[in-house]
């Protein structure tokens, strides 16, 4: 799924004694507009989704442009990453908010999982969603980050020279080719 460009998120929960946990997904989706409600993977082993599951609660963070830091950050597990970033919890919010780092939070109720393999697939109400406007997405695609201003503001290139040379057909006539 590497190909597949995709906003990036920190998804965020307390614990009983109000130490916050939180890590960094890619692999997140809406699934229903009403009610409201979205779907985040994540790695069934991880402390994170422990404490998420126990609590019932967690703010899901979509990471603006100038945010990768924050990105890699929780992507490491380092142990004081809360330590390093602005964060705050509103009341009602459903997990700390990465106030500095996220142009939009989510703030959801899980109300299904469903494990698959090595990840466990989180469904989730969205109770409330705060939304920065002088921000705008950071992107994440082909092992590589990007803004969604760069994104947006490109020219738009042939249709054959747009896709990737390793997701292109392997004859001109329409052949597929598959890549793992």
């Amino acid at each position: 799924m590497a190909a597949f460009p995709t906003g990036v998120s920190v998804v965020t929960t307390l614990d009983s004694h109000s130490v916050p946990h939180g890590l960094t997904c890619t692999s997140l989706a809406s699934v229903a507009l009403e009610p409201a409600t979205l779907v985040v993977c994540i790695r069934a082993a991880s402390p994170t989704l422990a404490v998420l599951l126990a609590e019932g609660h967690f703010a899901l963070n979509l990471l603006h442009e100038r945010a990768r830091g924050t990105s890699d950050l929780f992507a490491s597990g380092a142990p004081d990453r809360f330590d390093r970033v602005e964060w705050r919890l509103p009341l009602g919010a459903g997990g700390p908010h990465l106030t500095a780092d996220a142009h939009a939070v989510a703030d959801c109720a899980v109300v299904r999982t469903v494990g698959f393999g090595d990840h466990t697939a989180v469904f989730a109400e969205v109770r409330r969603v705060t939304v920065r406007d002088d921000r705008q997405p950071l992107l994440y695609g082909l092992r590589r980050y990007a803004p969604w201003s760069a994104a947006a503001a490109a020219p738009q290139p042939a249709a054959r020279a747009a896709v990737p040379a390793a997701l292109r057909p392997a004859t001109t006539e329409g052949g597929t080719r598959v890549v793992r």
